[in-house]
């Protein structure tokens, strides 16, 4: 098999997606709160082109509502493009201040949607705030995964810390703990090593941590628990590809991180890609 030929199995467990007339939009805000320029404009066909370059199968595709008014609409829109895109798999959102929660979770179950996105740092709402602690107790009652934007220096709505709380009040409460386990907060992410609900993604964090640092979270963390993500149209699929690439991983450990734990924790598989 040729170079040109090879296959590869890879999905990306971070990704927000936009309608087409609010995308750029969008995108520019996030861009504008990281300070950091936007690689994509946030539009599923972008999306797409760009993953098609690395050969990813399957996206985690969601949007945050940054105010309650806003979930129906995103959790709406994530099922469209689910529904248009086989390659999506969909997480919807809450909010912790928003009326009758409930129903909207009922809604989510009917949807397929397999789990839900947060991000405290832009709902202005604490991980631990007593208002959410009865949504995720409904959530892991239903075994919805919920991805949690975790860790900023500047705030602490998202700190390691209160996500720890959290999981350690609710038992069976399983959630993805972005970013390595805390954006730019690495040291404080360790408060999770080992904790058996709490798993990880690579996005939004190579760009900053060194690559011998990233193994060793990776190793104390436990391969089993992290997953490769891109946290489009922040970063370009390639450039978080070589950037992944850069750390010493084994064959077995890249396989994991790649493909393998992602099919593991949504019971979904990911597809063999022929790259161009």
């Amino acid at each position: 098999m040729t170079e040109a030929s090879k296959k590869v199995r890879i999905a990306d467990a971070h990704t927000h997606i936009f309608p087409q007339k609010i995308a750029v939009k969008a995108s520019n805000a996030i861009g504008k709160f990281y300070d950091i320029p936007m690689e994509y404009d946030g539009m599923t066909e972008s999306l797409l082109s760009a993953g098609k370059k690395i050969g990813v199968g399957k996206y985690l595709v969601c949007s945050s509502a940054t105010t309650p008014a806003q979930v129906m609409s995103i959790n709406n829109f994530i099922f469209e493009q689910c529904n248009a895109h086989s390659e999506f798999m969909g997480f919807g959102t809450l909010h912790a201040y928003m009326e009758e929660p409930d129903k909207e979770i009922d809604r989510i179950l009917e949807m397929g949607l397999k789990g839900i996105k947060l991000h405290p740092d832009f709902q202005l709402f604490d991980i631990d705030d007593e208002k959410a602690i009865p949504i995720y107790r409904r959530l892991a009652k239903e075994k919805l995964i919920v991805l949690f934007h975790t860790g900023d220096k500047r705030y602490e709505y998202s700190s390691p810390q209160k996500l720890r709380r959290v999981v350690d009040m609710i038992p069976d409460f399983v959630c993805i703990g972005a970013h390595f386990g805390g954006y730019n907060r690495w040291e404080d992410a360790r408060i999770f090593s080992n904790h058996p609900n709490i798993y990880y993604d690579t996005s939004s964090a190579l760009f900053k941590l060194p690559a011998d640092e990233a193994v060793d979270i990776i190793n104390e963390f436990g391969e089993d628990r992290f997953m490769f993500g891109t946290d489009y149209p922040m970063w370009d699929h390639e450039d978080e590809l070589e950037r992944f690439n850069t750390m010493k991983l084994t064959p077995a450990q890249r396989e994991k991180i790649f493909y393998k734990n992602f099919e593991k924790l949504f019971g979904v598989e990911v597809p063999e890609i022929a790259l161009p």
